[in-house]
């Protein structure tokens, strides 16, 4: 998770700001249950990496950004959205990904030439200081046995904690080893892992990932996921299949009524679906949706109540 002062404005600007986020964090992880892997934070943005086995991310992150808002805007007697939104949730496919992530975060201070690789334990305001203090005082919501054990099956002692420091200051130093753990694109996205992961999240009965994926700043690769879903329940529920679509005319009523149908309902480009049903230039599909808009295609309009009836959202 992330998110950023309003206008990337400094919220967190000093260490009494930071550690008053650094509460809020882990009242809400006892509150909603979650588990804490790593986090951040600095100036004006945070980093989290968090699992929910409660399934409960939204509520969760509505309490810990508007109880700290509250909470920040009653100390400085101000009023106003402390966030520039709502916050951005990338998910991750296995351990290796999450231990990725977690070196990310924790290496956000050097990022920023706050601290050196060496001297990484010297910033307060990150998981790393609790991971390297020991587990005295720990709160009970941080876990690193996944950033651990990923790093050669490191243990959460003395030498395990050791080896992970020198882990870390070798890992500020090795560019081409940050690219294949994807540090370039770890803040990007909306899914980090295969094909089949994402496509797997995007799924029927997984209808809140998809509308959070068209309706928020997902990358086209994200959005082509869930049209190729929605496509094939179209062509299933109208009995045809791409075999058809090279076969049929070009304006043949169902494509027309299923462009529509996509357009409408998920917001799918025309030049996309003209590709996959094999359409013709989107002038001419434009024409025909607008014969269908005006009534001038009840065989259109007839399949594409069909699949206003069978293909559900």
């Amino acid at each position: 998770m992330i998110n950023r002062g309003n206008y990337r404005s400094w919220i967190f600007e000093d260490d009494s700001s930071k550690a008053a986020f650094e509460k809020c964090l882990f009242e809400a992880c006892e509150e909603y249950g979650w588990i804490l892997h790593a986090y951040c934070v600095m100036g004006n943005h945070f980093h989290l990496a968090l699992e929910t086995p409660e399934g409960n991310l939204s509520a969760g992150m509505r309490w810990l950004q508007g109880t700290f808002g509250m909470r920040y805007n009653r100390f400085r007697k101000e009023n106003g959205h402390l966030f520039q939104g709502r916050f951005k949730s990338i998910l991750v496919e296995d351990a290796e990904r999450l231990a990725w992530l977690c070196h990310y975060i924790h290496l956000n201070p050097v990022r920023a030439g706050i601290v050196g690789g060496g001297t990484l334990g010297r910033y307060r305001h990150s998981s790393y200081r609790w991971l390297a203090e020991g587990k005295r005082d720990r709160p009970s919501c941080l876990e690193f046995d996944v950033t651990l054990d990923a790093c050669g099956g490191l243990r959460d002692g003395s030498v395990g904690r050791r080896k992970y420091r020198e882990y870390l200051t070798w890992l500020v130093e090795d560019e081409p080893r940050q690219k294949t753990m994807l540090f370039d694109r770890m803040s990007r996205g909306w899914a980090h892992g295969s094909k089949e992961f994402k496509s797997a999240l995007l799924e029927d009965g997984k209808r809140e990932a998809a509308r959070r994926v068209l309706e928020g700043d997902a990358d086209a690769e994200a959005k082509e996921i869930v049209w190729e879903s929605r496509l094939s329940a179209c062509l299933r529920a109208l009995g045809k299949s791409f075999e058809d679509a090279e076969s049929d005319a070009k304006s043949s009523s169902w494509k027309v009524a299923v462009c529509a149908f996509m357009r409408r309902e998920l917001g799918c480009r025309i030049a996309w679906i003209s590709e996959r049903l094999n359409m013709g230039a989107g002038a001419g599909v434009s024409r025909n949706l607008k014969r269908l808009r005006e009534g001038e295609s009840p065989g259109a309009s007839k399949a594409l109540s069909v699949l206003k009836s069978k293909v559900k959202y």
